[in-house]
């Protein structure tokens, strides 16, 4: 057996190569920092306190996290069922299109909490419906799902600005985007929750959302390895014809995971357009969706994972704008690059060290024997 099909220890592969993955960006992102004149050490040192140092900065960090766990948890589904989904960007922007109509028609009449059930599943099901015609083609036409699921984002994209510009945008507003929405449809922020830590959360959109991106790491970890369905597309994932031959169906297969993958991205949209702006604008989503590819790599696919993925990229996103406010030197473009070397190491070097550590634990199970 070679060296890169040594079977590993769960914990080096969940626990141990993201964490190489992870410091090898950072000591390379150091020494970039260091060629332009800048202790490294320090810059680590700011992003830090600004992403953890106190309530506000861990209210931003877990407000983006928030996004990537949602888009993390889309691509995961599919990716488990063998489908590699791109589209999750365009799938929250469609979805913000679902959840602005349930508050712009529920939010000037009811609380909150009646509104945001029903935005929720407004956002899936426009989400899911946007995953719909990709999930189609390649169920039973083989169109190939990235190349439909990429292209979808453009549409998306170009849909919404219509709907923004020329049918949902107020008369006599320049902007394009919907009126703000009443009381009611919008999502109270989580400052009790900073307040059982003895913190504020200031001016940090941090709201329920969070916990409803939580809630649907728990539903997606028992749907995928507690139900039956879970097991019909994992084991598609893993072998399409041998799927087949045990007679799972390939087309409801994919169909349903798609469009529960494009429900999830859609869910995303309730942190922005309802916890944040409180209105429908263009681009809201902020390439959250391809964050989640990164996120989704990164956690290995698990629900736990995707959560410690998705608050290291909040950590990089948060504590990024602070770093680049007080080292001016450091400039946002910089900061993207920090992101990027994250989003290469976990993405497509994910498996950098795996054969290196193969060899490791294979030489340590032949002195074991």
């Amino acid at each position: 057996m070679s060296a890169a099909n040594t079977p590993l220890p769960g914990w080096v592969t969940f626990l141990l190569m993201p964490v190489l993955n992870l410091v090898t960006a950072l000591v390379i992102s150091g020494f970039v920092i260091w060629m332009i004149g800048q202790n490294p050490f320090d810059a680590l040192l700011i992003l830090l306190q600004g992403a953890l140092g106190n309530g506000m900065g861990i209210g931003f960090t877990l407000f983006y996290a928030t996004n990537f766990i949602f888009t993390g948890l889309s691509v995961a589904v599919a990716y488990h069922a063998g489908l590699f989904n791109i589209g999750s960007e365009g799938q929250a922007y469609v979805g913000g299109l679902g959840c602005a109509l349930v508050a712009l028609t529920l939010g000037d009449y009811v609380p909150w909490y009646v509104t945001m059930p029903f935005a929720v599943l407004g956002a899936a099901l426009f989400g899911a419906a946007w995953a719909f015609i990709p999930a189609w083609l390649q169920a039973k036409r083989g169109s190939h799902i990235v190349i439909t699921t990429i292209m979808f984002n453009f549409i998306g994209a170009a849909l919404m600005v219509y709907l923004l510009v020329h049918v949902l945008k107020p008369p006599g507003n320049m902007s394009p985007e919907t009126r703000g929405f009443a009381p009611g449809g919008q999502l109270p922020g989580l400052d009790w929750l900073m307040a059982i830590f003895g913190s504020r959360l200031g001016p940090a959109p941090l709201n329920v959302s969070f916990i409803l991106a939580l809630g649907m790491c728990v539903v997606v970890w028992f749907l995928i390895w507690r139900t039956k369905f879970g097991y019909s597309v994992r084991a598609l994932g893993m072998s399409a014809s041998a799927a087949s031959y045990a007679g799972i169906p390939y087309a409801r297969t994919v169909i349903l995971a798609m469009l529960i993958s494009g429900g999830l991205a859609g869910m995303m949209a309730l942190n922005v357009v309802m916890g944040s702006a409180d209105r429908l604008q263009v681009e809201f989503v902020g390439g959250a969706g391809f964050v989640g590819i990164a996120v989704s790599l990164m956690g290995r696919s698990h629900p736990l994972g995707i959560v410690l993925a998705a608050i290291l990229f909040g950590i990089l996103y948060q504590g990024g704008a602070q770093l680049s406010f007080m080292m001016p030197e450091i400039t946002r473009d910089m900061i993207v690059m920090i992101q990027g070397l994250v989003i290469l190491f976990a993405g497509a070097l994910e498996f950098l060290y795996r054969p290196a550590l193969a060899k490791l634990f294979g030489q340590k199970q032949t002195v074991g024997a």
